[in-house]
């Protein structure tokens, strides 16, 4: 078992006066660790967007497909969930145990309400191992150097980045992280990713006004891309099936996934590094 970076028992820098992504989100999807600021801003934008809470939920579920996926079908045995969030049922390390008791995890999160709550992901198997790394997405290069403690960086891992580019403003240091962390993982290493849009094909047009709304009242800041930029975050990478659709439609069963304007992909590192866009079709075993 693991030990939190920062194991002291309260939040650090808590401010329960502006609402926070993670808490907000906790609330969306029916959480409690949330407060009436992030409730307020949380009631505001489903109001002027009323399909958050299904894209929230729809959200949730492709994590546990996509786990279930890597860890079934892929062979990993790791996972680096970055931007992973307050806990709810069903933790990438939850769901992945249920599979392959001795899998590995460390989640990243800088949030002082996550980190609070670190203590309760601490769980292991005495074949496997779960860590909480206390750091920032915008410091790839950190992640990777956390993460080596409880993760063998020589054998595939799976990246889980789940909402978190969003709150990367900046389309090229986004890319970038992307690549540094990918960068670092052997061959056989998967991508797991969700990107809010404002494709009108996914109904998209809506995030315009509720991300606006959420800059001016809540942090941190948040953006949505289109497609075509989305999918450069897979560059160099080879996009498994069904590719890069609607979160809730990614391998759901027939007739179960709805068009949300969340983008949802998992894509794998090929056995030689290559430039160019991502591609579609099924890869090699990850191991």
């Amino acid at each position: 078992m693991g030990e939190s970076r920062n194991p002291s028992g309260e939040p650090r820098n808590l401010n329960t006066g502006v609402a926070h992504n993670a808490r907000v989100w906790n609330y969306w999807i029916g959480g409690r660790d949330n407060y009436p600021v992030d409730q307020a801003v949380g009631e505001q934008v489903a109001t002027m967007f009323p399909v958050i809470r299904a894209v929230a939920r729809a959200d949730r579920d492709f994590l546990g497909r996509a786990v279930r996926f890597l860890t079934g079908e892929r062979g990993i045995r790791q996972f680096l969930d970055v931007g992973t969030g307050l806990p709810t049922l069903d933790n990438t390390h939850d769901i992945a145990r249920r599979i392959a008791p001795e899998s590995r995890i460390v989640y990243v999160d800088n949030d002082p309400v996550v980190l609070a709550h670190a203590r309760a992901l601490l769980t292991g198997t005495p074949e496997g191992a779960t860590d909480y790394l206390d750091a920032d997405v915008h410091d790839p290069d950190a992640i990777i150097r956390g993460a080596a403690g409880t993760l063998d960086l020589d054998r595939p891992v799976a990246v889980m980045m789940l909402g978190i580019l969003n709150f990367v403003l900046d389309g090229d240091e986004a890319r970038d992280i992307v690549r540094r962390l990918m960068a670092a993982l052997p061959s056989g290493s998967c991508l797991a990713l969700t990107h809010p849009t404002t494709d009108a094909d996914l109904g998209g047009e809506g995030n315009v006004a509720a991300m606006s709304f959420w800059n001016e009242n809540a942090t941190p800041p948040i953006t949505a891309r289109d497609r075509a930029e989305i999918t450069t975050f897979f560059d160099g990478l080879d996009l498994l099936d069904p590719g890069l659709v609607s979160c809730a439609q990614w391998r759901a069963r027939a007739g179960d996934g709805a068009v949300l304007p969340q983008y949802g992909a998992v894509a794998v590192k090929p056995c030689r590094d290559r430039p160019g866009p991502a591609r579609t079709g099924r890869s090699r075993s990850a191991w």
